[in-house]
């Protein structure tokens, strides 16, 4: 990034921090090189920082997230109350529907995945709390963008293709009440799914629930038909329970 404000340093120590997922059990140096993308001397000194610092903890060469971590966790959460209110509705939702029930925040050029609702005997699926998804070419990123205002979508630095998607989610959610990306403008064809955005005045920015599946036991019929439905009844009851129903294109 160009911005002169813009601390590079930081974000890269960030980008490490974003790595870890829910079922991991410690990363080596060389898996946080892997999934970082950095340059592993930019590793060692970014995770020696972190560590000094509380962020991370490294025992016997295996880093792990450190209690500093969860103390902003902890901090963070108390922002998002509306969490507490949504978990039953987005349980239920994940069991009745047979789909992988979540809510994303935006993380860069991404979302990323901070809650899941697995349907009950389900085997594993494909995406757990941790995991990212695109903006381009995601339901959830879709969603995401329809809420931005205008002003905020534009210091995205769109290109065409995030202003098409912005475009047909904005129509989306007037007409059907939520997000859906046909599968040839899939980022992957693999899976299949919706999203509506949601606004909490106390988080200061949306984020998004989604529901779905892997393609091949989700078929078009059933997404548009039965889940979309059930995804937008349960977030509409959720901003009546709040009060903070999200007017689309108005995030700021």
């Amino acid at each position: 990034m160009t911005d002169r404000k813009f601390a590079n340093t930081l974000a890269r120590g960030m980008s490490l921090l974003r790595v870890f997922r829910v079922s991991d059990d410690g990363l080596t140096h060389s898996e946080l090189v892997e999934r970082s993308g950095l340059a592993p001397a930019t590793v060692t000194r970014l995770s020696y920082t972190l560590c000094e610092i509380g962020y991370l903890t490294q025992t016997r060469g295996v880093f792990r997230l450190g209690p500093a971590t969860l103390a902003l966790a902890s901090v963070a959460y108390s922002g998002t109350s509306f969490l507490d209110l949504a978990d039953a509705p987005m349980r239920d939702l994940a069991n009745q529907t047979g789909t992988l029930t979540l809510m994303a925040v935006v993380d860069g050029r991404a979302m990323s995945l901070v809650k899941t609702w697995r349907p009950e005997g389900a085997a594993s699926l494909w995406l757990e709390t941790g995991n990212r998804v695109p903006l381009a070419g995601s339901s959830t990123g879709a969603a995401f963008l329809a809420a931005l205002s205008q002003e905020k979508f534009d210091a995205l630095d769109p290109d065409d293709l995030l202003r098409s998607q912005r475009e047909k989610a904005l129509q989306d959610l007037s007409t059907l009440g939520f997000t859906h990306i046909l599968s040839a403008e899939r980022y992957t064809s693999k899976i299949n799914a919706v999203a509506r955005p949601y606004f909490s005045s106390s988080f200061g920015a949306p984020v998004v629930f989604a529901a779905g599946a892997v393609a091949a036991e989700l078929d078009e019929r059933k997404i548009l038909e039965e889940v979309g439905p059930a995804l937008r009844d349960a977030v509409a009851d959720l901003e009546e329970a709040t009060g903070t129903a999200l007017s689309l294109g108005q995030a700021r």
